[in-house]
């Protein structure tokens, strides 16, 4: 079982995305002996790829309270307040931390860093690199990473979390290089495994984003919180979900239709294209299908832009459209539609981090602690990764001092590496595991999508209940275990086919449209009945769901 080969850790962080990396710092530096264990290259995490930038109130014209108000409204008010405040008011010091550690922020006239407006923000604050901020943080926290010589399993899967005692005491992970499972011990263990939008097609989401931790902690027992609400993007290439970034609109891009006429001033004449994500998708999606779109698309317009700023601030965009599209924005119109961006529900956790298992934490994309409520602000992802990355390294840290020793027995670890490879005795069949994914991107987006109804989210349930009953019968192709990539892609569908159960579930529930869930059978928003968390946990006859209240502390709905 190769545990000789593998030393234990203080703390264990499954992730290598932004949460992951800051989380691991900061045990680091409160004396934890930390690892990190990731499916791919930090480098190749989602998280650097992202284009848009980092949110904090820097400027002498802003506030945190500012930033605050504005989360809790793009959120509908199912923020739950005190993690908005934790996020708004620690972000400031936390975004000056990575200029320290070596972020070159775009700076302004005055050698400032530099900040643009965003949709759905009252004032500008989005800090930005170019549009390449997420590759540049996670070029920093992964030098960081290396000069404080945190260990990193880079290339191992995540199967199974070692639960004993009421405990998390590690996870079974297999290495990629030679196939074989191995258990690694820790006093505790963090989840920032990032994003679930692969089970919805098209999506932004990079194909690592297969809802891994959500799923590990499910099924391990632990609570799942607001998992109805699913945001989309709501400027992506056709065809391919890499997204336009909200920079472009934030720095004069608008939106045509086939008509040419710019539409928003039919759904938001106030903040027209500047809106929050949510209402800015909803209203493409209504032209689409009302026939004012071409292709299934409408136009981003950026013809009339100054083509310096094009260059300054958004140059990873143009070499994106000119290679992928063949597409100069500065003369053309630029056909995008929305496409799933990211889950605002996921593990819940408190402000630290800490979830209702003891010894197991969750941070980043793969958590809620409420702070998103019904819709995450554009650009309040990053700083979610950083504030809440390193106060969860922080918490993991103090409880594996005061931890208990990592022993396992046999019998757990040995029963969990026999369950995970039932899957070698398994008839091949003739199922594909790409025709059932592809069917689940299919169902998720058509029926589960920007609008929902009750009929369209039963014919969803079934359409999951029957992947389900398939997958189970799926046998490998390969027998070799060496990058055997079968293996893994038949347990992310796992992983996602019980997500996405969930999600649906939730969102039949939710009668009443909030933030990124729409409801067409529900279209207003209630705040008397469901101003409240949708909470749902895993029991042998499926997902059950309960709920919680929202935390409240200065902004009355």
């Amino acid at each position: 079982m190769g545990e000789g080969l593998l030393p234990e850790h203080d703390v264990l962080i499954v992730g290598g995305g932004f949460a992951g990396l800051r989380a691991a710092l900061s045990a680091k530096e409160n004396g934890a002996d930390v690892a990190v264990v990731s499916k791919v290259h930090p480098m190749r995490s989602h998280s650097s790829g992202s284009h848009s930038g980092i949110n904090a109130a820097l400027k002498s014209d802003d506030s945190w309270e500012a930033h605050a108000l504005d989360t809790v409204i793009s959120g509908a008010y199912l923020c739950d307040q005190d993690a908005v405040e934790v996020l708004c008011r620690e972000g400031i010091d936390d975004v000056i931390a990575l200029e320290h550690m070596g972020v070159i922020f775009t700076r302004d006239r005055d050698g400032r860093i530099d900040v643009m407006s965003f949709p759905g923000t009252s004032r500008p604050r989005t800090c930005f690199v170019g549009d390449s901020a997420g590759h540049i943080i996670a070029q920093v926290l992964y030098e960081q990473i290396i000069k404080l010589q945190i260990p990193t399993y880079d290339e191992w899967f995540v199967s199974a979390l070692l639960v004993e005692d009421g405990a998390c005491r590690g996870v079974i992970a297999r290495e990629l290089k030679s196939g074989s499972l191995y258990p690694i011990r820790a006093k505790a263990v963090v989840l920032a495994t990032g994003n679930l939008g692969r089970m919805y097609s098209p999506s932004t989401c990079s194909l690592t984003g297969t809802a891994d931790g959500v799923a590990l902690a499910y099924r391990a027992g632990v609570p799942l919180m607001d998992m109805e609400m699913m945001q989309y993007h709501p400027t992506t290439l056709r065809n391919r979900g890499i997204l336009i970034t909200e920079a472009a609109r934030g720095n004069g891009a608008y939106l045509v239709n086939k008509d040419g006429d710019r539409f928003m001033n039919l759904y938001a004449p106030e903040g027209m294209e500047m809106v929050t994500r949510d209402v800015c998708s909803r209203a493409i999606a209504t032209e689409i299908q009302q026939g004012r779109g071409i292709d299934g698309c409408v136009y981003l317009d950026m013809r009339h832009m100054d083509k310096k700023l094009l260059s300054d601030k958004l140059r990873e965009t143009l070499w994106l459209l000119k290679d992928l599209e063949g597409i100069d924005p500065a003369e053309e119109l630029v056909p995008v539609r929305p496409a799933m961006h990211r889950p605002i529900g996921g593990i819940q956790v408190d402000i630290w981090g800490s979830t209702a298992l003891d010894g197991l934490y969750a941070a980043g994309e793969c958590a809620s602690g409420g702070v998103n409520g019904a819709n995450r602000l554009g650009g309040n992802s990053l700083l979610e990764c950083v504030v809440f990355g390193r106060r969860t390294g922080e918490a993991a840290a103090r409880y594996a001092a005061s931890a208990m020793d990592t022993t396992l027995s046999d019998a757990l670890v040995s029963d969990e590496i026999r369950r995970i490879d039932e899957v070698f005795s398994k008839e091949k069949g003739q199922e594909s595991l790409g025709a059932l994914r592809r069917e689940l991107g299919c169902v998720m987006d058509q029926k589960v999508g920007i609008q929902r109804e009750q009929s369209s989210l039963e014919e969803a349930a079934e359409t999951i209940a029957n992947l389900k009953n398939r997958h189970a019968n799926l046998g490998v192709q390969r027998m070799d275990l060496a990058y055997n990539m079968g293996i893994m892609l038949m347990t992310e569908l796992g992983f996602m086919l019980d997500v996405a159960e969930i999600s649906v579930t939730c969102a039949l529930a939710r009668e009443e449209s909030r933030g990124c869930h729409y409801r067409s059978d529900f279209p207003q928003r209630r705040d008397a009945e469901w101003l409240k968390h949708s909470v749902v946990i895993s029991t042998a006859e499926g997902p059950q769901l309960d709920y919680k209240p929202v935390v409240i502390t200065q902004w009355q709905p």
